[in-house]
Protein backbone atom coordinates (compact mmCIF):
# COMPACT_ATOMS: atom_id res chain seq x y z
CA UNK A 1 0.00 0.00 0.00
CA UNK A 2 1.39 3.57 -0.93
CA UNK A 3 2.20 5.45 2.16
CA UNK A 4 0.11 8.66 2.54
CA UNK A 5 2.26 11.42 2.37
CA UNK A 6 3.13 13.72 5.60
CA UNK A 7 2.07 17.13 5.25
CA UNK A 8 3.48 19.57 7.91
CA UNK A 9 1.25 22.81 8.14
CA UNK A 10 2.62 25.50 10.25
CA UNK A 11 1.46 28.82 10.73
CA UNK A 12 4.09 31.01 9.37
CA UNK A 13 2.22 34.46 9.74
CA UNK A 14 2.38 35.63 13.14
CA UNK A 15 3.71 39.14 12.54
CA UNK A 16 0.77 40.25 10.72
CA UNK A 17 -2.04 38.31 12.72
CA UNK A 18 -0.10 40.49 15.60
CA UNK A 19 -0.56 43.34 13.80
CA UNK A 20 -4.65 42.68 13.02
CA UNK A 21 -4.67 41.99 16.56
CA UNK A 22 -3.52 44.99 17.78
CA UNK A 23 -5.34 47.08 15.58
CA UNK A 24 -8.60 45.58 15.67
CA UNK A 25 -8.42 45.08 19.52
CA UNK A 26 -7.88 48.67 20.19
CA UNK A 27 -10.33 49.54 17.15
CA UNK A 28 -13.32 48.02 18.39
CA UNK A 29 -12.47 49.31 22.12
CA UNK A 30 -11.72 52.56 22.03
CA UNK A 31 -14.21 54.77 19.64
CA UNK A 32 -16.65 52.54 21.36
CA UNK A 33 -15.81 53.67 24.59
CA UNK A 34 -15.41 57.21 23.77
CA UNK A 35 -18.78 57.54 22.02
CA UNK A 36 -20.22 55.68 24.61
CA UNK A 37 -18.66 57.78 27.31
CA UNK A 38 -19.97 61.29 25.68
CA UNK A 39 -23.23 59.81 24.62
CA UNK A 40 -24.79 60.34 27.85
CA UNK A 41 -23.38 63.81 28.10
CA UNK A 42 -24.77 65.06 25.00
CA UNK A 43 -28.08 62.74 24.79
CA UNK A 44 -30.34 65.56 25.74
CA UNK A 45 -28.51 68.33 23.24
CA UNK A 46 -29.42 68.90 19.54
CA UNK A 47 -27.77 66.45 16.88
CA UNK A 48 -26.56 64.69 19.63
CA UNK A 49 -26.16 61.54 17.37
CA UNK A 50 -24.30 63.86 15.21
CA UNK A 51 -21.87 64.92 17.77
CA UNK A 52 -20.91 61.41 18.71
CA UNK A 53 -20.26 60.17 14.90
CA UNK A 54 -18.04 63.79 14.88
CA UNK A 55 -15.85 62.29 17.97
CA UNK A 56 -15.97 58.94 16.93
CA UNK A 57 -14.61 59.91 13.90
CA UNK A 58 -12.29 62.16 14.61
CA UNK A 59 -10.80 59.65 17.29
CA UNK A 60 -10.48 56.55 14.52
CA UNK A 61 -8.32 58.90 12.44
CA UNK A 62 -6.23 60.08 15.60
CA UNK A 63 -5.85 56.44 16.29
CA UNK A 64 -4.85 55.01 13.21
CA UNK A 65 -2.26 57.31 12.77
CA UNK A 66 -0.99 57.45 16.52
CA UNK A 67 -1.40 53.50 16.23
CA UNK A 68 0.03 52.71 12.57
CA UNK A 69 3.37 54.96 13.68
CA UNK A 70 3.65 53.22 16.63
CA UNK A 71 3.55 49.96 14.48
CA UNK A 72 6.33 51.48 12.08
CA UNK A 73 8.64 52.91 14.73
CA UNK A 74 8.43 49.56 16.11
CA UNK A 75 9.34 47.48 13.65
CA UNK A 76 12.28 50.10 12.56
CA UNK A 77 13.72 49.57 15.55
CA UNK A 78 13.40 45.30 15.28
CA UNK A 79 15.41 46.15 12.07
CA UNK A 80 17.66 48.49 13.06
CA UNK A 81 18.38 46.31 15.98
CA UNK A 82 19.63 43.41 14.05
CA UNK A 83 21.56 45.62 11.63
CA UNK A 84 23.67 46.42 14.81
CA UNK A 85 24.08 42.82 16.29
CA UNK A 86 24.56 41.96 12.93
CA UNK A 87 27.93 44.28 12.41
CA UNK A 88 29.14 43.74 15.61
CA UNK A 89 28.94 39.97 15.34
CA UNK A 90 30.94 40.13 12.14
CA UNK A 91 33.16 41.82 14.27
CA UNK A 92 33.72 39.62 16.49
CA UNK A 93 34.54 36.46 14.71
CA UNK A 94 37.07 38.39 13.12
CA UNK A 95 38.60 40.41 16.44
CA UNK A 96 37.65 37.41 19.05
CA UNK A 97 37.83 34.51 16.89
CA UNK A 98 38.64 31.82 19.19
CA UNK A 99 35.89 33.26 21.79
CA UNK A 100 33.01 32.96 19.11
CA UNK A 101 34.38 29.25 17.95
CA UNK A 102 34.00 28.18 21.57
CA UNK A 103 30.36 30.02 21.61
CA UNK A 104 29.42 28.07 18.14
CA UNK A 105 30.37 24.63 21.02
CA UNK A 106 28.74 25.30 23.53
CA UNK A 107 25.28 25.74 21.51
CA UNK A 108 26.24 22.49 20.52
CA UNK A 109 27.43 21.49 24.11
CA UNK A 110 23.69 22.48 25.02
CA UNK A 111 22.05 19.28 23.21
CA UNK A 112 24.33 17.07 24.58
CA UNK A 113 26.57 16.67 22.02
CA UNK A 114 30.18 15.07 22.58
CA UNK A 115 33.53 17.06 22.02
CA UNK A 116 34.14 14.78 18.91
CA UNK A 117 30.75 14.80 17.62
CA UNK A 118 30.88 18.90 18.05
CA UNK A 119 34.32 19.50 16.30
CA UNK A 120 33.72 18.97 12.69
CA UNK A 121 30.52 20.90 13.25
CA UNK A 122 31.89 23.55 14.35
CA UNK A 123 34.62 23.55 11.91
CA UNK A 124 32.02 23.21 9.29
CA UNK A 125 30.03 26.25 10.15
CA UNK A 126 33.25 28.43 11.00
CA UNK A 127 34.94 27.92 7.73
CA UNK A 128 32.24 30.83 6.15
CA UNK A 129 32.26 33.84 7.76
CA UNK A 130 29.00 34.31 6.56
CA UNK A 131 27.21 31.46 7.63
CA UNK A 132 29.07 31.63 11.27
CA UNK A 133 27.44 35.08 11.92
CA UNK A 134 24.69 33.95 10.59
CA UNK A 135 24.19 30.95 13.01
CA UNK A 136 25.34 33.38 15.77
CA UNK A 137 22.52 35.60 15.24
CA UNK A 138 20.24 32.99 15.23
CA UNK A 139 21.22 30.44 18.10
CA UNK A 140 22.85 32.99 20.02
CA UNK A 141 21.15 35.74 19.92
CA UNK A 142 17.91 34.14 19.06
CA UNK A 143 17.14 37.20 16.38
CA UNK A 144 15.76 36.19 12.67
CA UNK A 145 17.05 38.68 9.63
CA UNK A 146 13.57 40.87 9.71
CA UNK A 147 11.70 41.78 6.45
CA UNK A 148 13.02 45.24 5.41
CA UNK A 149 9.60 45.71 3.95
CA UNK A 150 8.18 45.09 7.34
CA UNK A 151 8.07 48.41 9.37
CA UNK A 152 5.46 50.06 5.93
CA UNK A 153 3.16 46.70 6.16
CA UNK A 154 3.13 46.73 9.69
CA UNK A 155 2.16 50.31 9.71
CA UNK A 156 -0.48 49.56 7.60
CA UNK A 157 -1.68 46.84 8.89
CA UNK A 158 -2.04 48.54 12.13
CA UNK A 159 -3.86 51.61 10.65
CA UNK A 160 -6.32 49.52 8.34
CA UNK A 161 -7.41 46.77 11.07
CA UNK A 162 -7.66 50.11 13.49
CA UNK A 163 -9.85 52.07 11.12
CA UNK A 164 -12.48 48.73 10.34
CA UNK A 165 -12.68 48.24 14.36
CA UNK A 166 -13.62 51.59 15.10
CA UNK A 167 -16.35 51.52 12.57
CA UNK A 168 -17.91 48.67 14.17
CA UNK A 169 -19.16 50.63 17.11
CA UNK A 170 -19.66 53.75 15.64
CA UNK A 171 -22.08 52.40 13.02
CA UNK A 172 -25.56 52.31 14.88
CA UNK A 173 -24.59 55.98 15.79
CA UNK A 174 -24.29 56.65 12.01
CA UNK A 175 -27.76 54.51 10.76
CA UNK A 176 -29.63 55.67 14.35
CA UNK A 177 -31.10 58.93 14.89
CA UNK A 178 -31.49 58.17 18.83
CA UNK A 179 -28.05 58.38 20.58
CA UNK A 180 -28.86 55.98 22.98
CA UNK A 181 -30.62 53.62 20.74
CA UNK A 182 -27.30 53.69 19.69
CA UNK A 183 -25.65 53.11 22.73
CA UNK A 184 -27.43 49.94 23.12
CA UNK A 185 -26.57 48.41 19.88
CA UNK A 186 -23.20 49.58 19.89
CA UNK A 187 -22.53 47.41 23.25
CA UNK A 188 -24.35 44.27 21.41
CA UNK A 189 -22.21 44.60 18.19
CA UNK A 190 -19.17 45.04 19.97
CA UNK A 191 -19.56 42.01 21.72
CA UNK A 192 -20.44 40.42 18.62
CA UNK A 193 -17.27 41.35 16.73
CA UNK A 194 -15.45 40.74 19.92
CA UNK A 195 -16.46 37.09 20.13
CA UNK A 196 -16.11 36.76 16.38
CA UNK A 197 -12.58 38.63 16.24
CA UNK A 198 -11.46 36.00 18.77
CA UNK A 199 -12.86 33.22 17.10
CA UNK A 200 -10.97 33.80 13.85
CA UNK A 201 -7.99 34.83 15.44
CA UNK A 202 -7.71 31.29 17.35
CA UNK A 203 -8.19 29.42 14.01
CA UNK A 204 -5.16 30.72 12.91
CA UNK A 205 -3.35 30.61 15.97
CA UNK A 206 -4.47 26.66 16.55
CA UNK A 207 -6.23 27.34 19.84
CA UNK A 208 -10.39 25.98 20.40
CA UNK A 209 -12.18 28.95 18.74
CA UNK A 210 -14.51 29.17 21.53
CA UNK A 211 -12.20 29.48 24.13
CA UNK A 212 -10.73 32.26 21.80
CA UNK A 213 -14.08 34.32 21.78
CA UNK A 214 -13.92 34.00 25.37
CA UNK A 215 -10.84 35.52 26.04
CA UNK A 216 -11.68 38.40 23.72
CA UNK A 217 -14.90 38.91 24.64
CA UNK A 218 -14.01 38.95 28.31
CA UNK A 219 -10.58 41.08 27.49
CA UNK A 220 -11.63 43.42 25.28
CA UNK A 221 -15.29 43.91 26.85
CA UNK A 222 -13.05 44.46 30.11
CA UNK A 223 -11.10 47.18 28.78
CA UNK A 224 -14.31 48.76 26.82
CA UNK A 225 -16.20 48.56 30.10
CA UNK A 226 -13.38 50.52 31.85
CA UNK A 227 -12.41 52.98 29.48
CA UNK A 228 -16.48 53.91 28.89
CA UNK A 229 -17.09 54.32 32.49
CA UNK A 230 -13.96 56.61 32.97
CA UNK A 231 -14.87 58.47 30.14
CA UNK A 232 -18.90 58.91 31.55
CA UNK A 233 -16.85 59.93 35.01
CA UNK A 234 -15.71 62.33 33.30
CA UNK A 235 -18.19 63.59 31.28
Amino acid sequence: MPATPHVEKHFTASESVRDVVIGMADGLTVPFALAAGISGAVAATAHATSLVVTAGFAEIAAGSIAMGLGGYLAAKTDTEHYASELEREYRETVELRDHEVDEVAEVFRGYGLSPEQISPVVGAICSDQKRWVNFMMRFELGLEEPDPKRARKSALTIAASYIFGGLIPLAPYIILRNVITGLWYSVAITLLALAIFGAVKAHFTGISRVRGAMQTVFTGGLAAGAAFFIARLFS
